[in-house]
């Protein structure tokens, strides 16, 4: 058993061309795990934005969907979280690619070990104005709305907008902020209270991050594929923080 966990891709920004450079290295590292994967777990924000109407998908990604798409063939299960820059997935990727997707942490257990996984966004103490924000985003009278503005406008207005939020993190997440302003920390250790998790696994942090929880839990955030090129993967003992060397 070999599990693996990516996260924070952000295919399609700043531009183009400069994410098929990141995509390219992302590929060549789905090709490296092929060979003794038996799951895949994406994290969030594969795709700096998207957006599915009915019968319209962005455009572009192709050697990225096909390459997932022809793991799943493989036999290869891949679990697609929803991250705050893809949240307005809708059954694309299940029906096309055949991947289970989750718009909330969900639990797992391989092993004998207990995972929580998730993107991470929203979770733990405050940061109220992006919670209020993404109850917007996800309410169904909102994206029925802007399925009403045409994909050659809808598309480019809100990458724009993407870009504006966050591409790269920002200076935030340059640095660990400690363990009492870390929200997925603070989130990680009172679920840790409820129920004795024995990994936490999470991105969205853009900061690759190895902490313990409790006596018995660790929490690891997946960092990103713009800056780290880092992923975790489970051997069916431990769970470990890796980089892709590019």
């Amino acid at each position: 058993m070999k599990l693996y966990f990516a996260s924070d891709q952000h295919f399609g920004a700043p531009t183009p061309e400069k994410s098929r450079q990141r995509e390219t290295l992302f590929i060549q590292w789905l090709d490296t795990i092929k060979e003794d994967a038996t799951e895949l777990f994406l994290l969030g924000d594969l795709f700096d934005f998207w957006f599915e109407y009915k019968t319209v998908v962005p455009k572009g990604f192709i050697r990225v969907l096909s390459k997932l798409a022809a793991l799943q063939e493989q036999g290869i299960k891949i679990h697609f979280f929803v991250g705050n820059h893809d949240l307005w997935v809708r059954d694309y990727f299940t029906t096309e690619l055949g991947m289970a997707v989750y718009h909330f942490p969900k639990t797992f257990q391989y092993n004998g070990k207990k995972f929580l996984i998730g993107h991470g966004d929203g979770l733990g103490p405050g940061d109220y104005a992006y919670k209020g924000m993404k109850r917007v985003f996800k309410n169904p009278v909102s994206k029925w709305f802007y399925r009403w503005l045409h994909p050659d406008i809808g598309v480019p207005f809100a990458r724009y907008l993407s870009l504006k939020n966050k591409y790269i993190s920002g200076e935030e997440d340059v640095a660990f902020l400690g363990d009492d302003k870390e929200m997925l920390i603070q989130y990680c250790k009172e679920q840790y209270q409820k129920e004795a998790f024995d990994y936490f696994l999470f991105g969205h942090r853009h900061l690759p991050m190895e902490k313990k929880i409790g006596k018995t839990s660790k929490y690891v955030n997946t960092g990103d594929w713009v800056s780290y090129f880092s992923y975790a993967v489970f051997d069916g003992k431990e769970l470990k923080l890796c980089y892709y060397n590019k």
